[in-house]
C-alpha cells in the first residue's frame, strides 16, 4: 500500500472547467476534509497562498512553517500534509500539466523554478508584498466563478501572471546564470522524469546518461552546475525519499519494500539507508508511529 494519491477529478463537480481548480482555501479545507486529513499526494501542480493562519507544511518530509505571505508548489508525486495551529485563510489551485502547456507551445510549467526541478525550495515568503499578490488570486477565483465568454483563457492569463510574479519574487536573491541555459534545463527536467520511472531498477548514472543520448561526464557537469551535486546523489536521494515514503505510510514490512526498491536483500537496504539518514529503516518508522 502507498501514499494515496488524489486526482484532479475528486476535487470537482459537473459545473467546473475539466483540469482545473481554484477555491478559498477555508471553503476548500471544508469541502475536502475527508480526502486531504491524512497524508496524501497528487496527480497535478498545486499552488497555494496563505493569508492567515499558522502551522505547518509538510513536503516530502521536510516541514515548513505556515504563516500569512507564505506561497507553496507542489509537483505531481510529492507527499505532503498539513497541520493547522490557527484557521488558515487564502486561496488554492491546481491544474494538469496539460491545461496549461496545450495553450503555450513556446514554453512549458519547468520554466518556473518552483516546477523544474525537486531540488528547488517548495516554499516562498511574499509577505512584504501579500495585498498585491491576494489580489492576483483573488482575480483568478473570481474569475473561475464567473460564465464569460473566452473564460477558460482569462484564467490561463490570470495564472500566468501569477506564476511570473511569483517567479521574479522567487529568483530576486539568487543567482539567475543556471535559469539561462535552456539546454541544461531540459536535461535535468528529463532526468529526473528518467530517474522517477527508473529508480527502482536502475541506480547508476551510465543508465540514465544513455536515455540522454549523452555521457556520463557530461550528465554529471549539467547536474554539478545546475545543482551543484553529483548524479549519483540525485539517484539516491531519490530512493531515500521513496523508502521513507513507503517506511511511513504504507504496512508493508520493511523486507518487503527493499524488495521493491530493487534491493538484493533487507540488510543492504538498512546499511544503504542508514548511511544517506543516520537512522536505520525501523528506527525510522518507530519515530513515526
Amino acid at each position: 500500500m502507498k501514499t494515496p494519491v488524489l486526482n484532479i477529478e475528486e476535487f470537482k463537480t459537473s459545473d467546473l472547467l475539466d483540469k482545473f481548480y481554484v477555491n478559498r482555501f477555508s471553503a476548500h479545507l471544508r469541502a475536502n476534509k475527508n480526502l486531504i486529513s491524512h497524508p496524501h499526494s497528487h496527480n497535478f501542480y498545486l499552488c497555494v497562498l496563505f493569508t492567515e493562519g499558522s502551522g505547518t507544511h509538510e513536503i516530502d518530509f521536510n516541514s515548513y512553517t505556515i504563516s500569512p505571505g507564505k506561497v507553496f508548489f507542489l509537483k505531481p508525486g510529492q507527499t505532503h500534509s498539513w497541520k493547522f495551529d490557527h484557521s488558515p485563510e487564502g486561496f488554492i489551485f491546481f491544474h494538469s500539466r496539460e491545461f496549461y502547456e496545450m495553450h503555450y507551445v513556446t514554453h512549458r510549467l519547468q520554466i518556473f523554478p518552483f516546477y523544474y526541478s525537486y531540488q528547488n525550495a517548495p516554499v516562498l515568503d511574499i509577505a512584504p508584498d501579500l495585498e498585491p499578490f491576494s489580489n492576483l488570486f483573488q482575480n483568478l477565483y473570481e474569475e473561475y466563478g464567473n460564465a464569460e465568454p473566452l473564460r477558460e483563457l482569462k484564467l490561463l492569463n490570470n495564472i500566468n501572471e501569477i506564476y511570473i510574479r511569483l517567479t521574479r519574487n522567487y529568483t530576486s536573491t539568487i543567482d539567475l546564470a543556471n535559469y539561462s541555459n535552456p539546454t541544461y534545463l531540459k536535461i535535468l527536467g528529463q532526468l529526473e522524469h528518467h530517474i522517477d520511472a527508473y529508480f527502482e531498477q536502475e541506480k547508476l548514472p551510465k543508465f540514465y546518461a544513455n536515455l540522454l543520448s549523452i555521457t556520463t561526464k557530461h550528465l554529471n557537469r549539467v547536474v554539478n552546475e545546475t545543482l551543484n551535486k553529483t548524479t549519483n546523489q540525485l539517484i539516491s536521494e531519490r530512493v531515500i525519499l521513496e523508502a521513507k515514503r513507503l517506511i511511513v505510510h504504507s504496512t508493508d514490512s520493511l523486507a518487503g519494500i527493499a524488495e521493491n526498491l530493487g534491493f538484493a536483500d533487507y540488510a543492504y537496504f538498512s546499511r544503504y539507508f542508514k548511511s544517506k539518514t543516520g537512522s536505520t529503516p525501523l528506527d525510522f518508522r518507530k519515530k513515526y508511529l
